[in-house]
């Protein structure tokens, strides 16, 4: 790998190093982050949560409580290859993820990270899984997408400031080093899972801005404001817009504890956005035309506090369409129960392939949550039941989804290697 930029700030390097990967990556890395502590993990990690993406109580939060996400994220879509599944390779793999809960503490210093499983892992089993808790194959949700649609036995989604964290977490697992921050590796994939996709991404406030030369989907004025944290140009991950990790845990069953996780790969074109799209315009069609009305978002939005405010949007959301142009924020909003968000987001943008994009992650407690959440989104309802192009329907037209995957993610005590029904 050749020697870092100088005109590359250490961010942006360091989230160009996780992108490829590798022994060489994680040198350069580990080179370009010295000085920076990372600490051991304070629990052990039979104290920790039972609930794989219970993140946010050892996450950062920003001054108006909003948790703040890792910076560097790594998706890893996994194939088993092993000759059980069966007890000898659940030991193995639960050796492997302890080996990471030892040697990061959970949270935006250290590792957070979950793993989950497809319907094609679960298809190699004789019994079905509960009859309550429903896995479906992963499906084009509108008319006008045509989506890959991915076949993984498994997704691990490691996450970190630490670019090197996470680099380190999957050579270890891959059983390329002995030793992660001084904790002796037990455990690793070899032999039982193996890597088939690798998907990089990043969030933060500038991050969008440091690494968008030379990337195709956005104009090559580089437009990305430097304060945005997405690559739209605005904030997103609202606290009172996001469900409680409550809200998206399973209640009940063998798999209590555990949650749902759906992924898409979105192609972005700004072009549009950036280059003919006024700055009310983008805020109208992002959140609501009532918010560009009344100059209620500052730069990115850090203003707008620990709440979109979209709430007081979606009751006019027929009207809205009615005139022309909807947001959408507003559309998704009307997918709530008793007045709650039913998905969590933790979505963040990617480079991968020098294309913009996103990679979607959500949690919810039943892939039905998501679709229903991305049917609002959608809008369709009000457009006579097809996308129209009378009216801006929120940013669809700036959206290409280009795969989509499925996961149950066990609880911890089940995460490696389930079957249909733990005992």
């Amino acid at each position: 790998m050749p020697g870092p930029d100088p005109d590359l700030s250490r961010r942006a390097f360091v989230r160009s190093a996780v992108a490829v990967g590798g022994a060489g990556a994680l040198a350069a890395c580990t080179s370009r982050e010295e000085g920076a502590d990372v600490p051991q993990a304070d629990l052990d990690p039979g104290e920790l949560p039972d609930r794989q993406h219970a993140w946010n109580e050892f996450l950062d939060r920003d001054d108006h409580g909003n948790v703040r996400p890792p910076e560097h994220h790594l998706l890893l879509g996994l194939e088993y290859v092993g000759d059980g599944p069966d007890d000898a390779e659940r030991e193995q793999l639960e050796d492997a993820f302890t080996t990471l809960e030892r040697a990061y503490g959970r949270g935006n210093d250290g590792l957070a990270f979950t793993v989950g499983y497809g319907p094609a892992y679960f298809d190699r089993f004789d019994d079905d899984l509960p009859g309550d808790l429903e896995l479906p194959e992963p499906e084009p949700l509108v008319p006008i997408e045509d989506p890959d649609l991915d076949a993984h036995d498994a997704l691990l989604h490691l996450a970190s400031d630490h670019g090197r964290v996470v680099l380190s977490a999957e050579e270890a697992l891959a059983g390329e080093l002995e030793e992660i921050n001084d904790v002796s590796v037990e455990g690793t994939f070899e032999k039982v899972l193996e890597v088939t996709d690798r998907r990089t991404g990043f969030v933060g406030e500038g991050l969008p801005a440091e690494n968008q030369a030379g990337i195709r989907g956005i104009p090559d004025t580089e437009p990305v404001p430097d304060d945005a944290p997405f690559f739209m140009g605005f904030k997103s991950g609202f606290e009172r817009n996001q469900a409680s990790e409550d809200r998206v845990t399973i209640s009940a069953g063998p798999f209590e504890g555990g949650t749902t996780t759906h992924l898409s790969k979105i192609d972005l074109s700004l072009h549009q956005w950036y280059e003919q799209d006024s700055r009310d315009q983008r805020v109208a069609k992002l959140f609501c035309p009532a918010h560009a009305d009344e100059n209620r978002v500052e730069d990115a939005g850090h203003n707008l506090g620990d709440s979109s405010g979209v709430e007081d949007c979606i009751e006019d959301v027929e009207a809205d369409a009615r005139n022309g142009l909807v947001g959408h924020a507003q559309k998704a909003g009307r997918a709530r129960e008793d007045g709650d968000p039913i998905i969590l987001r933790r979505d963040v943008n990617s480079t991968d392939g020098d294309r913009a994009g996103v990679h979607f992650l959500s949690h919810q407690r039943s892939i039905a949550d998501f679709v229903a959440t991305r049917e609002a989104m959608t809008g369709s309802d009000l457009t006579d039941g097809a996308i129209d192009s009378r009216f801006n329907n929120g940013i669809l037209q700036y959206l290409r989804v280009r795969r989509r995957a499925n996961y149950l993610v066990p609880p911890r005590r089940h995460r490696a290697l389930p079957l249909p029904v733990p005992e």
